[in-house]
């Protein structure tokens, strides 16, 4: 290809084998957009590729990712509004024609395992140090652990009992990102060998930091999310078969229990019920965690 398409908020930058978001800087455009600056998506990182008419008069060129292919849209579990969904680019309605070529051209370039969850990330995550301010705390991220340093103003007693946290890399199962634009959002560090990964109430969790009005934005706490998942993904043990082969698994698994599942599965219908899943996407992860049992 080699092509560029240029749309509102983003240019996509077309190789051989990946494509180029680079996010437009501005007061107007969505804030998680300026913090990533630009992502390199390869096409082996791909599931699907659609184009649907948008508001006012626009069309959108919308890249589906591969479930576990992006640590970004793993930690996101669907919980991004489609105006901040970086696989989506917005074109005036009379580009129709050319959303479709470039379309018809990803799809050719599509893996034959699109359609199959990916067992390792394909795309890069934000680079540490990172670092953000909920508001119980401050968390931060240096590649190697996760620190929160509680604020008196906000901690609760059960976090200042505890003390500050830091937890290396190698601690850690997964992350649990809840997005702050909805009720009881945090960011949960999952544990490895915790007996109940992901229990109790944010607040009252020292592995836990709790957002609010004004605290753990999307563009600060989600990029930090999917650092710290790529980080744990990478620094877990390899395993393999009797034959000496890599036991190929999905990027989302974490040994997790069936109440952590269950857990899920209410968080899942309670952003169905707000209207911020399709009953297609509800229905689609609901399985995916389910498989997981």
């Amino acid at each position: 290809m080699g092509d560029v398409l240029a749309g509102f908020h983003a240019a996509w930058e077309f190789d051989t084998d990946s494509v180029l978001i680079r996010f437009e800087r501005g007061i107007r455009r969505p804030k998680l957009f300026q913090a990533l600056g630009e992502r390199r998506i390869p096409y082996e990182a791909l599931s699907a590729v659609e184009v649907t008419e948008g508001r006012r008069g626009t069309v959108v060129l919308h890249a589906v990712p591969r479930y576990g292919a992006d640590p970004l849209m793993e930690a996101a579990a669907g919980q991004l509004k489609e105006d901040v969904d970086p696989y989506r680019l917005v074109l005036p309605a009379e580009r129709e024609t050319l959303a479709e070529y470039y379309a018809d051209e990803l799809r050719t370039a599509l893996r034959p395992e699109a359609k199959e969850p990916a067992d390792r990330h394909l795309v890069a995550a934000p680079t540490p140090p990172l670092h953000f301010k909920a508001y119980d705390g401050k968390a931060s991220f240096d590649g190697r652990s996760v620190a929160f340093r509680w604020f008196w103003t906000g901690a609760s007693s059960a976090k200042w009992k505890c003390g500050d946290q830091t937890f290396t890399v190698g601690e850690l199962a997964g992350v649990e990102w809840r997005s702050p634009e909805i009720f009881n959002g945090h960011l949960r560090l999952l544990e490895r060998g915790a007996r109940d990964p992901g229990a109790g109430e944010a607040d009252q969790d020292p592995a836990a930091v709790v957002f609010g009005l004004g605290y753990g934005p999307v563009h600060e706490s989600l990029p930090f999310a999917a650092a710290v998942l790529q980080a744990v993904r990478a620094a877990e043990p390899k395993q393999e078969t009797p034959d000496g082969e890599p036991v190929r698994r999905r990027a989302g698994d974490a040994g997790r229990d069936p109440a952590d599942i269950a857990d899920r599965i209410r968080h899942l219908g309670e952003l169905h019920d707000a209207g911020l899943l399709t009953d297609e996407e509800f229905s689609a992860k609901k399985a995916e965690l389910l498989a997981e049992l």
